[in-house]
């Protein structure tokens, strides 16, 4: 039994409930009226503080949390909470009404929740985070003129690898990148710039994908996870979600288990020269030390010796995206802009 005891998690409460009170009001505000108003409410509730204590130390907790309830109730445990869920119901019921029926759900399934919350991890896939990553690439490949070898960290299930697959639209009529794709990306530009865009997506000649836990999409219980990470709300993020595991099960794609930091010298010295390496990341970066960090940039810094090498990525210095390069061993660093977390809009700023 699990109840009355405290999990490993070395976060305190009050530590835990800032998180939930942060979670609510940076993360949810216009964008999930139910996490909104559950993890508001959660962060004053001791029972479900201490449930959340085992949570695997570096994982982002709030989602964790509703990740691991939202996953039961997907896979068909029987609860009047599953009626506030717009995943599971065509007319949910009223957020504010929710949380009671929510600490019941964790108190009756706490003995399910609990290793789902030391075991997983919050490995969104947001296919979305594309539409901001294609004028990055566009970017690349007219600097470099060489087919682009991908390397992505934390890569989870490797939807985002097939970012040449998917077709995108910037607030027009213009359809970029594969326009024959089922899956279709339609993203805000904010500011002032407008990125350079080629009408057809830049050459790929090789995916990679690293990640501590590799999610097999055509697991059941791996799809399911990262379903459940989806927030109820967002419907078309699922939509997209599903579309896009379909190229991981019919394109060509290599995901390797392991240390993505420690693998990238290794991963690196495979690609061919007449290829650009590209090491890029959305969102991983906010899980990893600032050792872990430190010794990522050592390492691309030290491959730039040898090769050519583009890093791009948020959640090292700050949560902008940035673009940084070496060629003929010289550093570039750029600002390539600021993104939504989950790609709804981004700014431009690389010239």
């Amino acid at each position: 039994m699990y109840e009355k005891k405290w999990g490993s998690n070395k976060l305190d409460k009050s530590t835990l409930a800032m998180r939930f009170k942060s979670f609510s009001e940076k993360e949810c505000k216009g964008s999930s009226r139910l996490y909104e108003h559950l993890a508001s409410k959660v962060a004053d509730d001791e029972y479900l503080l201490s449930l959340c204590s085992y949570v695997r130390e570096g994982q982002p907790v709030p989602n964790m949390l509703f990740g691991a309830v939202h996953y039961l109730l997907l896979k068909g445990e029987s609860h009047e909470l599953a009626d506030y869920y717009p995943s599971l119901t065509d007319s949910p019921g009223e957020p504010r009404d929710a949380f009671p029926s929510f600490k019941n759900f964790c108190k009756i399934h706490q003995e399910e929740i609990i290793p789902l919350m030391k075991h997983k991890l919050v490995q969104t896939n947001e296919v979305r985070r594309t539409g901001y990553l294609y004028p990055a690439f566009c970017f690349i490949y007219e600097k470099i003129k060489k087919p682009l070898a991908l390397i992505e960290i934390g890569t989870s299930a490797g939807l985002q690898l097939f970012w040449d697959q998917y077709s995108y639209s910037y607030g027009s009529d213009q359809i970029y990148g594969n326009r024959s794709s089922e899956v279709h990306i339609d993203t805000e530009v904010r500011g002032n710039n407008f990125p350079f865009l080629l009408s057809e997506s830049p050459p790929v000649i090789s995916r990679t994908g690293l990640d501590l836990h590799i999610n097999d999409v055509t697991d059941p219980e791996d799809y399911l996870w990262l379903k459940a990470l989806i927030w109820p709300e967002h419907v078309e993020r699922r939509k997209l979600f599903e579309c896009a595991a379909n190229y991981v099960n019919t394109n060509s794609v290599s995901l390797i288990e392991g240390d993505g930091i420690t693998m990238l010298p290794e991963t690196a010295r495979d690609i061919p020269v007449d290829a650009a390496i590209v090491v890029f990341h959305t969102h991983v970066a906010n899980q990893l030390s600032y050792q872990a960090k430190a010794n990522l940039l050592r390492s691309i810094k030290d491959i730039s010796g040898e090769r050519e090498i583009f890093h791009l990525y948020n959640n090292i210095q700050d949560t902008d995206l940035h673009l940084d390069y070496f060629i003929n061993s010289k550093e570039y660093k750029n600002k390539a802009g600021e993104t939504d977390g989950h790609g709804r809009w981004f700014t431009w700023e690389l010239e």
